[in-house]
């Protein structure tokens, strides 16, 4: 059973973004599920390595329609951005380096982290962006 589950109310009503944290929420899961079922490091560290890419890659893009539209909490929005992504690379870092395990309190964490942030911090960019015509 998957540890993440999108659902609506996870939505920030534009359709780049949803379906991007759907793909964090996709690996969360795929994380989750490997672990699970004990896969080995080799698998782990590959997905590990996909969740910081992707989150660095998502967090561009809204950081891109942020500075094209003039959201003005962007500054406070690519702070926040910073520090979450780097608590996904010392996850990385710590497993790499054998400090950490992935554990039900790493994976709880990493739902947390990315929940928390889409229905917090993501949210109040919604309808400012939807002003700008962004859908």
């Amino acid at each position: 059973m998957a540890l993440f589950i999108w659902n609506d109310s996870y939505s920030v009503n534009i359709k780049t973004i949803d379906d991007q944290h759907k793909v964090l929420i996709g690996l969360i899961n795929d994380l989750h599920d490997s672990m699970k079922v004990g896969k080995s490091k080799e698998v782990l560290g590959p997905i590990l390595d996909e969740l910081v890419n992707y989150t660095v890659y998502h967090f561009g893009h809204e950081e891109r329609l942020f500075s094209s539209n003039g959201y003005p909490d962007s500054s406070t929005h690519k702070a926040t951005h910073a520090k979450l992504i780097q608590q996904v690379k010392d996850i990385k870092n710590d497993f790499d380096s054998g400090k950490t395990v992935l554990s039900m309190e790493v994976m709880s964490f990493l739902k947390d982290w990315l929940g928390n942030h889409i229905m917090g911090t993501d949210k109040k960019y919604t309808s400012f962006l939807n002003g700008k015509g962004i859908y």
